[in-house]
């Protein structure tokens, strides 16, 4: 049964007339021809970039992906020059070309498809209880920006299912594709290129944060850390932010090369005890090597970062890594078990660089209290603890004024001028909580919707691990991992900044289609053979 929505364009009665292309062609050669080198190059990069969007959305998702991070230091660089002062970013803008590729691939074929997700009924509640809050905003403007976030997160979903499902159904141009396992049903380059885009994304921040941790020779002082070392940042800025990125992508690399790692030792032994003949291909040993690789760079920077939120959020996806890895619960608890003890071991051997980590995670607690902090002693070491807990206050202070709809969606910044405490009177965009960000913003109506559209996600994916076997059993582990670590790290910072949303959107894609294939067997290569 298609559950797809497909809305059905009428034909139109004459085709488009080219006059006018034609004098837009030549306008534009006489500018190229007249502008300086710079001009030309960029201007026929830009062409050339726009028209293969055009040909292939996925290519500009991908680039999407790349570019998406950038914001932050883009808005730094020439935040008075972009559009909407700083509004609309290189990420912003390839995004809104590769959506209007994707339509415009509908309007050529008179129908727009809208995939039925999973995703589709969460987020449109979600949402509508979002709207539903900006009824009590203190700036309007500022809580449908937060709104555009989840919108865009939805149409990437829509994009992905649509364009990868696209791929196997008649009318349709299907990409070649090439089996990772000889002998096993091929996966498509369309799941491929994004996955690679994805953990690309993510390395090339993780290289630009090694780099600046050890040679970066004009980092804020207050990044420096370890007397001669700077805390990564990458292009977000702000560690924290960075570290949260890297959380969430090292942790699906690492799900997935656990998978391969797992399907590719299983498929060698099955070889092995029955002669048939199953070998790894060379695309099978690209990815397993690309996959270390990723997460071997992401963890290191995460490190780096020096972000206890983050190293919290990703010390609490690992654990559902091991804890999922095995079929049996019982075995994941032996597993879990196993790392944690060598975990102790190697604290107390006081291994190199035990002591320093276990030292920073101690210290946050040490400073935690619950209790008003207007009358706090501030000192440099217990600063950046009672800042979170003062902007928590704010927050909780908002909650108490507005239980139910709360100052806005968005809203947590413009409010903050009327609860900021005496010695915290500038607000940094959020309360640093996600929770009680969202309870102040939203109350208790847009908590509880919060609350329940990521129960739901993280429901689903327990269903589609249970039901994977290997290698994408991995995938979907990573992925599980992921929503555990960035609900962990939200705890102590906001997360879905500088353009991350749109990452979350193609994971939450590559939720369904791992599902899809479970079901349809089409789109990823299944191995029903091993079993772990």
């Amino acid at each position: 049964m298609n559950r797809t929505v497909t809305l059905l364009l009428h034909e139109p009665r004459r085709a488009w007339q080219p006059w006018w292309v034609w004098l837009l062609a030549v306008g534009l050669g006489l500018s190229l021809a007249l502008g300086p080198v710079w001009l030309v190059v960029g201007a026929l990069g830009a062409t050339a970039v726009i028209l293969l969007i055009l040909r292939q959305p996925l290519v500009g998702l991908g680039l999407t992906l790349v570019f998406a991070p950038l914001a932050a230091l883009e808005n730094v660089l020439f935040g008075s020059l972009l559009p909407g002062g700083g509004l609309f970013n290189s990420g912003q803008i390839l995004l809104l070309l590769t959506v209007a590729a994707w339509l415009a691939r509908g309007l050529l074929r008179r129908q727009i498809r809208i995939p039925h997700t999973f995703l589709n009924l969460p987020l449109a509640l979600f949402l509508y209880l979002m709207l539903l809050t900006l009824l009590n905003s203190y700036d309007l403007f500022t809580g449908f920006k937060e709104v555009v976030k989840w919108v865009q997160m939805g149409l990437v979903v829509w994009l992905v299912v649509d364009m990868v499902e696209g791929d196997q159904k008649p009318g349709f141009s299907v990409p070649k594709q090439r089996p990772m396992i000889q002998g096993k049903s091929p996966v498509s380059l369309s799941v491929q290129w994004l996955l690679a885009a994805l953990l690309l994304s993510g390395l090339s921040q993780a290289l630009i944060g090694i780099w600046q941790f050890a040679f970066w020779p004009d980092a804020p002082e207050h990044f420096r850390i370890l007397g001669r070392f700077y805390r990564a940042f990458g292009t977000f800025g702000q560690p924290n932010p960075f570290g949260g990125f890297m959380n969430m992508v090292g942790l699906l690399a690492l799900g997935l090369l656990l998978g391969l790692v797992t399907y590719g030792l299983l498929a060698l032994w099955a070889g092995r005890q029955d002669e048939t003949g199953y070998r790894l291909t060379a695309v099978y040993t690209f990815w397993l090597l690309f996959t270390a690789l990723c997460a071997g760079a992401l963890s290191l920077a995460l490190i780096f970062s020096w972000s206890r939120g983050a190293w919290l959020g990703f010390g609490a996806g690992l654990a559902v890594l091991l804890l999922t890895w095995p079929r049996r619960l019982w075995q994941g608890v032996v597993v879990l078990g196993l790392a944690a003890g060598l975990l102790g071991l190697a604290v107390q051997l006081n291994l190199p660089g035990t002591a320093v980590l276990s030292e920073r995670v101690i210290s946050f607690a040490d400073d935690l209290t619950l209790t008003d902090v207007r009358g706090a002693n501030i000192h440099d070491a217990n600063y950046a603890v009672l800042e979170r807990l003062a902007f928590w206050q704010s927050g909780l202070d908002m909650a108490r004024d507005y239980p139910w709809l709360g100052v806005g969606f968005g809203n947590y910044g413009p409010a903050y001028a009327d609860y900021a405490l005496l010695n915290w009177p500038y607000a940094l965009g959020h309360a640093h909580n996600y929770y009680i960000n969202l309870l102040a913003e939203t109350g208790i109506i847009g908590l509880l919707g919060y609350i329940l559209f990521w129960s739901i996600i993280i429901g689903y994916t327990l269903v589609v691990v249970r039901r994977l076997d290997w290698p994408w059993r991995g995938l979907a582990l990573g992925l599980l991992a992921a929503w555990v670590g960035l609900s962990v790290h939200h705890l102590v910072d906001k997360l879905y900044v500088n353009n991350l949303y749109i990452h979350l959107g193609l994971m939450l894609a590559l939720l369904h289609l791992l599902h899809k294939n479970n079901r349809h067997g089409s789109l990823l290569p299944g191995s029903q053979l091993y079993k772990f």
